[in-house]
């Protein structure tokens, strides 16, 4: 799903034009940001957590050429899903799981019976 989508999903829902409702949702995402830049961390009850680390120096290896190469240290945005949101996720992957179990059985072609003694 794109910006647009949830842009166009949430101006349909509240009924708000979808400029107005992109510039709503652009300022969120650039307040997320901002508060990530200064205090490092972001918590969304019932959503997840942001959060800004130090990723360490480390030796690696080009796997086209086997080289070794320095990684120099960085800083990347690491996400926590709330409980909300974990649940949610865990309900899809059982309904997957039921689904590709229902289809495995619908698949299996049935025994057969053997008529000579």
């Amino acid at each position: 799903m794109t910006k647009k989508e949830i842009v166009k999903a949430i101006s349909d829902e509240i009924g708000m034009t979808q400029l107005k409702t992109k510039e709503i949702v652009q300022k969120t995402f650039d307040a997320i940001v901002e508060t990530l830049i200064e205090e490092k961390r972001i918590e969304l009850r019932n959503f997840g957590v942001f959060e800004v680390k130090k990723r360490a120096a480390r030796k690696a290896r080009n796997p086209r050429t086997g080289d070794k190469v320095f990684v120099p240290e960085k800083y990347v945005v690491t996400f926590k899903p709330g409980k909300e949101m974990e649940e949610k996720v865990r309900q899809l992957e059982e309904a997957a799981a039921k689904a590709a179990l229902d289809n495995q059985t619908v698949a299996a072609p049935a025994p057969v019976e053997s008529t000579t003694p």
